[in-house]
């Protein structure tokens, strides 16, 4: 792994972290409210989730996609990373959020459809920099 790799998951984990407190946090803090259950809230934290926790949770899925794209895809255009990093955490999400609705009575059918869309969005916001910081400085 190599310096570059490490910025681009540092840029992708700071967009992801950023994001989700826009998108979570703020936009849809209301919706997510009425479609976890009972269970659900049970189980949280509390009105502050543990920041760095969520941070490092972001890095990982941020490391994931510069690997990928470095290693195996050769991606190195926001555009490309952004197309792929929405339909990687798509896809990671959906898996993740039907395993959980299937298993745990935490959350809604609506959350359960609602959270992929906005990882994909996520994705493609980290990704594109992700992919973005791998190409620069390379020539066309």
């Amino acid at each position: 792994m190599n310096t570059k790799v490490l910025l681009a998951a540092l840029a992708g984990a700071v967009a992801t972290f950023l994001s989700g407190w826009v998108i979570y946090g703020i936009a849809l803090k209301d919706f997510f409210a009425a479609n976890t259950t009972e269970a659900g809230a049970a189980v949280m934290r509390g009105e502050m989730p543990i920041l760095w926790a969520i941070f490092v949770g972001c890095l990982a899925w941020s490391l994931l996609l510069a690997l990928l794209y470095s290693r195996w895809a050769a991606i190195s255009t926001f555009k490309g990373g952004a197309m792929a990093g929405a339909w990687i955490m798509f896809l990671i999400a959906l898996g993740a959020d039907f395993f959980s609705y299937a298993s745990m009575n935490v959350g809604t059918m609506t959350m359960t459809l609602v959270d992929p869309v906005i990882n994909a969005v996520q994705g493609a916001i980290a990704g594109g920099l992700i992919g973005w910081v791998l190409g620069y400085g390379n020539k066309a």
